[in-house]
C-alpha cells in the first residue's frame, strides 16, 4: 500500500533498527515506547487489520519472532498484543504486534 508507513519500512524507504527479520516478518523498536522495552513485529505483507487476516499461521509467526527477540531483551517477562480497529486503539492500519517489557505490567491494561 503506497501510503502505509509499515510498508515503506518493509521496502527500505524508511530506515529502522532491525531487531529481527525473517522472510515474512520484521521486528524493530517502537518510535513512541510505552515501556523501557517496546518493539513491534510486522508482517511484510500488508494486512490492514487483524479482522482481515486469512493466513493465521502468519499471526503465529509474528508471535514466534516476538518471543525470540523478547527472550534476550526482556528476561523477566513481557506483554504482547495486537490492537484491532478504532476501539482497539489501532492507529496504523497494517497489523503489528506490540511487545512491551522491562518493567512490571499493570492489569487491567486500559
Amino acid at each position: 500500500m503506497a501510503d502505509c508507513i509499515f510498508c515503506k519500512i518493509v521496502e527500505g524507504k524508511i530506515p529502522v533498527k532491525k531487531l529481527a527479520e525473517t522472510d515474512r516478518a520484521l521486528a524493530f523498536p517502537d518510535i513512541d515506547p510505552q515501556a523501557p522495552e517496546h518493539f513491534l513485529v510486522i508482517p511484510k505483507q500488508h494486512i490492514a487489520a487483524l479482522t482481515e487476516v486469512s493466513d493465521w499461521p502468519l499471526v503465529g509467526h509474528l508471535h514466534e519472532v516476538a518471543t525470540s527477540v523478547a527472550r534476550e531483551r526482556m528476561p523477566n517477562g513481557f506483554r504482547s498484543l495486537i490492537n484491532a480497529g478504532p476501539d482497539g486503539v489501532q492507529t496504523v492500519f497494517h497489523i503489528h504486534l506490540h511487545c512491551l517489557g522491562g518493567r512490571p505490567m499493570r492489569w487491567p491494561p486500559g
